[in-house]
């Protein structure tokens, strides 16, 4: 009691048994810690309290105040991550060329020193809305153009066409079920150095 005597209100004194007998000690005790605290709220003037003035005091001590801000939802989408250079070859080992002024790539069987005509695409990895261990999304774009691969259903025949681009940061977060989808290819492992590609 002396070590909270200065930090008391005038006519209050606090002690502290270890094992309260009874539950008008108790609540002693609640009303004295509660004052320690520098409560503004109105508390009971004696001992003598009533049943209101126990639960106000309980609810001011374990009852506590939280802010809730409301949120939009963002729609979920494919997040670009990184990018890099791949040589593609079939797997009868045919490089991709592209026909000279055209919008078209053949699979050609390249011999030597014709290595330079192959086209390099630039797999664009892409973080996908529901995480997948079985494939990565990518988007591929051949070297140094704006020149992207696409999938469209011509009836219902999937068709791969070569598409120009012309703001590549519309790539950078994909809308599932939005037109730009036939960007998307899943690309996966099928050994070594092996892989298959499966449009969205």
């Amino acid at each position: 009691a002396k070590l909270w005597s200065p930090k008391m209100p005038n006519g209050l004194d606090l002690e502290i048994t270890h094992h309260p007998l009874t539950m008008k000690r108790v609540v002693n005790l609640i009303i004295a810690m509660e004052r320690l605290k520098g409560n503004v709220s109105e508390s009971p003037r004696s001992t003598e309290f009533t049943d209101e003035n126990l639960l106000n005091m309980l609810l001011e001590s374990a009852v506590k105040e939280r802010t809730v801000f409301e949120r939009t939802a963002t729609p979920a989408q494919y997040k670009y991550k990184f990018q890099n250079l791949y040589s593609v070859m079939d797997s009868e080992q045919r490089h991709l060329v592209r026909v000279p002024n055209s919008m078209e790539l053949h699979a050609v069987m390249l011999q030597g020193g014709t290595g330079n005509c192959q086209v390099q695409l630039n797999m664009a990895t892409y973080l996908p809305p529901t995480p997948s261990a079985e494939a990565v999304t990518v988007t591929l774009c051949i070297k140094d153009t704006n020149l992207y691969l696409s999938c469209h259903k011509e009836g219902d025949k999937p068709t791969l066409h070569l598409e120009a681009v012309d703001d590549k940061d519309s790539l950078l977060s994909i809308t599932p079920g939005s037109d730009m989808v036939r960007f998307l290819f899943y690309k996966h492992v099928t050994g070594l150095n092996n892989s298959t590609l499966v449009s969205v």
